[in-house]
């Protein structure tokens, strides 16, 4: 049983296909580490524009994948959009981070990749 994921409703959307729960599992694998390093180098940087962007695409695939983190997210996304001075997102990025590093290792463990 995955700690950090779940494929609950991977498994669901896919009917009994394991090709394409392993599609989808290849495409976060492919798609959300490049997204959360945007967002490594973002928010340090304060580039508003560059979190909100990756922060968006992230959110179907995180919410999919159901890595408790999509309030962390959000914050995040909306940091970028509202382009919030105020709000220190630096606890909510790393949050992220980690569970995304956690996951990225748990999956390819769990799909010998």
């Amino acid at each position: 049983m995955p700690e950090y994921y779940k494929l609950d409703r991977v498994r669901e959307l896919a009917d009994g296909d394991e090709e394409f729960v392993e599609a989808l599992v290849a495409a976060f694998l492919e798609e959300v580490p490049v997204d959360a390093e945007r967002l490594r180098v973002a928010v340090p940087a304060i580039d508003y524009y560059e979190a909100y962007q990756a922060a968006h695409k992230m959110k179907p695939t995180i919410d999919l994948f159901e890595l408790g983190v999509y309030d962390q997210l959000i914050e995040l996304q909306d940091w970028g959009k509202f382009e919030q001075e105020d709000k220190d997102v630096s606890k909510q990025l790393q949050t992220l981070l980690t569970a995304v590093d956690n996951t990225v290792n748990e999956i390819k463990k769990d799909f010998g990749l």
